[in-house]
């Protein structure tokens, strides 16, 4: 399918460390239910898995926020959970409890039995994917995304989400063995779903390892990061216009292994709330095989007085420092984002506010 030429790049040039004339900006669950017109369509839908599975509603609700803000990127409206769903665990969404499998994997026959789910299930994706990418008519670039391996592991094994996540360690610590042949397969069918995002016109990818941070330090880098980097290695260079596509690793709770991060093969490092901007730099930001760095305001300052989110911005930005600026050379840039996933009561207002901020304060700092 031919696609309009990109207008605004500007979020692909920071993913490849190139000057911009601005900081882009997009937030995590950018589409959602702080939005009166998502709710809306959310109604028509019936549920979230019928948002979710129909082209036409997930279309509408990745445009959404577009409509009201002057955003950077626009991503897919999805769950991370779809590819455990297409592998036969029976995903569902309650109302007020979220994501629960109806058959969970807790033992060596259910783990045994898992493979790389044929693609097609997840074909009302990868058509969503493609209709967005039209709808935008090259307003801005469309970011497609998964779960990390660890991370549907968890719910895998969970059923749901967890508060202690006893089961899925009581298996990684108790058979290990298990754990990895679980983790193995996470990462090709990941590495798969990505491919065919790619394939069907996502212009960057994004690998969500919500829960790396539950582990402990050496479990992490043998668990998580080792099957993130599996995905990495597997996923197209190129996406469907023959555009090189960027990648994006976020774990949250991931501050403390930086340095780890750095080896991974991808371009951007995206950053919980509690990292230090100005220390990141230092650590992965700068010099050769320095990655672009993603976020990291904290979601709650979205419920501070207009004037308060414009002084956290500013926080944020100057925690970063001076923007690279030589459109001859690499260097270290930022993509303004939150530090993780927009809470549902945000009042759109202020979510207005902080995109403002970040344009305004941050060509400011170029001038």
């Amino acid at each position: 399918m031919p696609f309009a030429p990109l207008k605004n790049d500007t979020f692909l040039r920071a993913c490849w460390r190139q000057a911009t004339d601005h900081t882009p900006v997009w937030l995590m669950r950018q589409a959602g239910r702080y939005l009166p017109e998502y709710v809306a369509t959310r109604a028509k839908a019936g549920s979230f898995m019928g948002l979710a599975t129909n082209v036409d509603y997930a279309t509408e609700v990745t445009l959404q926020p577009l409509a009201r803000y002057p955003l950077d990127a626009a991503i897919l409206f999805s769950d991370i959970l779809t590819v455990p769903d297409a592998m036969g665990l029976g995903l569902s969404f309650e109302a007020g409890e979220g994501p629960r499998f109806a058959r969970p994997v807790r033992d060596e026959a259910a783990i045994s039995a898992l493979a790389v789910p044929d693609m097609e299930r997840l074909r009302y994706v990868f058509d969503a994917v493609a209709s967005i990418r039209k709808a935008l008519a090259g307003r801005v670039p469309l970011i497609g995304f998964s779960g990390s391996p660890w991370t549907l592991a968890c719910y895998m094994v969970e059923g749901a989400g967890s508060s202690d996540y006893r089961l899925v360690k009581t298996l990684m610590y108790s058979r290990p063995d298990l754990m990895h042949r679980l983790l193995g397969v996470n990462a090709d069918a990941v590495a798969a779903y990505l491919n065919a995002q790619i394939a069907a016109g996502a212009q960057a990818v994004m690998v969500f390892d919500s829960w790396g941070g539950v582990l402990a330090d050496g479990a992490f880098q043998e668990f998580s990061l080792a099957y993130t980097a599996r995905v990495l290695a597997q996923l197209r260079r190129d996406g469907a216009d023959g555009q090189p596509v960027p990648r994006i690793v976020f774990t949250k709770g991931g501050g403390l292994w930086l340095q780890d991060m750095r080896a991974l093969d991808c371009e951007v490092l995206g950053l919980d709330w509690t990292v230090n901007l100005a220390r990141a730099r230092a650590l992965v930001g700068e010099g050769d095989g320095g990655k672009a760095l993603q976020g990291n305001i904290d979601p709650n300052v979205l419920f501070a007085p207009p004037a308060q989110i414009e002084t956290e911005v500013a926080k944020v930005l100057q925690s970063f420092g001076k923007p690279h600026t030589d459109t001859q050379t690499d260097g270290p840039t930022h993509i303004f984002n939150l530090g993780h996933g927009i809470s549902q009561y945000t009042p759109p207002e202020h979510v207005a506010a902080l995109v403002a901020a970040v344009h305004a304060q941050s060509r400011a700092l170029r001038a």
